[in-house]
C-alpha cells in the first residue's frame, strides 16, 4: 500500500478545505485557556468527536504544544469499526488531511510490535473508516513548531491485559525519543446532563489518580464510561514506564453545550502527563 491514507472524514467532521480547517482549528487553539502545567509533558488525552463539538476541549490540551517540537506523535485510539485484530494499526505509509501529508513512522512502529508480547500483534488495515484517530491530526500539525511522524494505533480489545502491554511495549520501543504520546477518547455516550456529569467526572478522577487499572475497571462497574478507555489505559501505562508521575486534567464539556439538547449528551475530557520537577 503506496498511497497516502485518503480521509473519510474531511468536510463532515472537520472542514475540508485547507484554509477553513487552519481558521477553524487556529480559532480554537487561541481560544483555549489552560495554563501549562509544570514538568516535561509526556501525553495527552483529548476527545475526538466533531471539531465543533468537542474541538474547544481538545484544544484545551493541544495548545499546550504550541512552540514544540517533536519526532514522532503516538496517536492511541479505539478502533469503532468492525475490523479483526485486538490492536490495529494503517497500512497506508502516510495519512492525509486537507492541511497536507503526516507519514507514518514505519521504523518506530516495527519497534513497537516487535515489543509487544507473544500472541498479540498489530494488524495492518487499508482505507479504514476510522475517525477517532485522524480527527486529532489537524490539531496536531497546526500546533506543533514543525513536521512530526506518526504511529497510529487503534484498539479494539478493551481489556487491562491489552491496554497494559501495549503500555509497556510504547515505553519501551520510545524510552530515548523524541516522542509525543496522545489517547483519543470520548467519555459516555447519551446519558442525560446531570446523569453524564456524574458518571464522567469518576471516570476522569481515575483518570487524574493515574490509575490505568481502574479507567478500564471504572465501565465493568458502570461508573464511568469512555470509548477510548483502553488508549486511555495504554498511554497511562506507558507514560509511567516513561517516568511520568501526574496527571492534569484541562477541561471538560458535553455536547449539550454546543447543541442545547442535555437530555441526551457526549462527554469529552482533556488532560495533560507530565513528568519532571514538580511535573
Amino acid at each position: 500500500m503506496n498511497q497516502p491514507r485518503p480521509s473519510p472524514i474531511a468536510g463532515t467532521w472537520y472542514p475540508g478545505s485547507p484554509q477553513a480547517l487552519a481558521r477553524s482549528v487556529d480559532a480554537q487553539l487561541a481560544a483555549a485557556t489552560s495554563s501549562r502545567p509544570p514538568g516535561d509533558l509526556v501525553a495527552l488525552i483529548v476527545p475526538h468527536a466533531g471539531h465543533r463539538y468537542s474541538g474547544a476541549v481538545a484544544c484545551q490540551a493541544f495548545h499546550l504544544l504550541r512552540g514544540i517540537s517533536v519526532e514522532t506523535v503516538v496517536v492511541v485510539s479505539p478502533m469503532h469499526q468492525p475490523y479483526p485484530g485486538r490492536i490495529l494499526t494503517s497500512a497506508h505509509p502516510a495519512y492525509q488531511t486537507p492541511l497536507g501529508i503526516v507519514a507514518v513512522d514505519g521504523e518506530l512502529l516495527d519497534a513497537v510490535e516487535a515489543s509487544l508480547p507473544a500472541g498479540l500483534r498489530l494488524e495492518r488495515v487499508a482505507q479504514d473508516a476510522e475517525h477517532s484517530l485522524e480527527i486529532e491530526l489537524p490539531f496536531l500539525q497546526r500546533a506543533l513548531a514543525g513536521p512530526f511522524r506518526l504511529v497510529p494505533l487503534m484498539v479494539r480489545d478493551q481489556s487491562s491485559a491489552t491496554a497494559e502491554a501495549l503500555g509497556s511495549a510504547l515505553a519501551s520501543a520510545l524510552n530515548g525519543r523524541s516522542c509525543l504520546l496522545v489517547a483519543s477518547s470520548d467519555l459516555s455516550h447519551f446519558y442525560p446532563d446531570a446523569v453524564a456529569r456524574s458518571l464522567d467526572a469518576y471516570l476522569l478522577a481515575q483518570v487524574e489518580a493515574f490509575d490505568p487499572r481502574a479507567v478500564i475497571e471504572a465501565e465493568e462497574q458502570g461508573r464511568g464510561f469512555a470509548c477510548g478507555r483502553a488508549a486511555i489505559a495504554a498511554v497511562l501505562w506507558a507514560a509511567r514506564g516513561l517516568g511520568a508521575s501526574r496527571v492534569h486534567l484541562l477541561g471538560y464539556a458535553n455536547s449539550g453545550e454546543v447543541t442545547g439538547d442535555t437530555a441526551s449528551v457526549v462527554g469529552y475530557g482533556a488532560a495533560a502527563v507530565t513528568r519532571g520537577p514538580n511535573g
